[in-house]
């Protein structure tokens, strides 16, 4: 039997059994003004060759409909604005993308653009400037084109908040030499900027969970002038947080998993920062 089979109707449940207390504590929150900020990333929203990190069109609609009812959505400088003022009584979310898929320009970002949702675009630049496909899609035996040069500049000049999230997609908590992270992190910035003419002003780790991240990357991002970082193993971020480093929650086509986050578990809540690679909350 499938886990998700087992899995879904016990969150279900407990998501039940806790939603007075979820009322009640959102009250208090937006009293105290401290409502979390959250972070959405996503990766690939298309109908065509499904896998674990695509959403199909009609559950991202829907993802995001619900989010537009009940939430403000944000753009990543807001939210910062939000954490960094140590008070924010709205319930507050933003939307992200990792890597750069050719497919989310198809139906996804376009949708996003009319409907006047703002969101970030973090993508690999060697992806975008050699149109190689990922190398976790190779394995998977389904290569799948990135997004071009031309794609990424149209998104630009619509609007969208292009972020760097390296340049080939590597982990970055595995290197210790910091001439290649700042080749990763800063080449990355560097290489988007040159294309785009404009500047990049966030970075995404990629895969970015505790295991992906290091101090030293922090310090080098931060030293080269990005306003924030994201990481990807699932966090709220509360007022009075660190805003340069924004934890991100994944959208989940499992629509419990979603639910469950976005309504505040209070077991997550109550969880401290997996990662703390310094203070940088002077930035704003």
């Amino acid at each position: 039997m499938p886990l998700d089979t087992i899995k879904t109707p016990l969150l279900d449940l407990y998501y039940l059994a806790t939603l007075p207390q979820r009322k009640q504590a959102a009250v208090v929150r937006e009293k105290k003004q401290q409502v979390p900020v959250m972070t959405l990333f996503y990766h690939r929203i298309a109908d065509e060759h499904p896998n674990g990190w695509t959403l199909s069109n009609e559950t991202f609609q829907k993802q995001i409909g619900w989010l537009q009812q009940r939430f403000d959505i944000v753009s990543l400088e807001e939210a910062q604005r939000r954490i960094a003022s140590e008070a924010n009584s709205r319930p507050t979310v933003c939307i992200t993308f990792d890597d750069g898929y050719s497919d989310n320009c198809v139906t996804a970002l376009p949708w996003l653009i009319e409907q006047q949702i703002p969101f970030t675009y973090f993508v690999t630049s060697n992806h975008i400037l050699t149109g190689d496909p990922f190398a976790h899609d190779v394995e998977k035996g389904c290569p799948l084109a990135p997004n071009t040069a031309d794609q990424l500049r149209e998104l630009a000049d619509a609007g969208v908040e292009i972020g760097a999230h390296g340049r080939s997609h590597i982990d970055l908590g595995q290197i210790t030499d910091e001439d290649e992270l700042f080749d990763e992190i800063v080449g990355s910035k560097r290489d988007l900027e040159q294309l785009l003419e404009r500047p990049v002003r966030y970075f995404a780790f990629p895969f970015g969970l505790p295991a992906n991240l290091s101090t030293a990357a922090f310090r080098i991002a931060f030293e080269a002038g990005l306003w924030g970082v994201c990481s990807a193993y699932g966090g709220y971020n509360l007022p009075g947080d660190d805003s340069f480093h924004l934890q991100r929650i994944h959208g989940d086509p499992n629509w419990s998993s979603f639910r469950n986050w976005l309504t505040v578990d209070p077991r997550k809540l109550s969880l401290e920062r997996q990662f703390v690679p310094g203070d940088y909350r002077n930035r704003f």
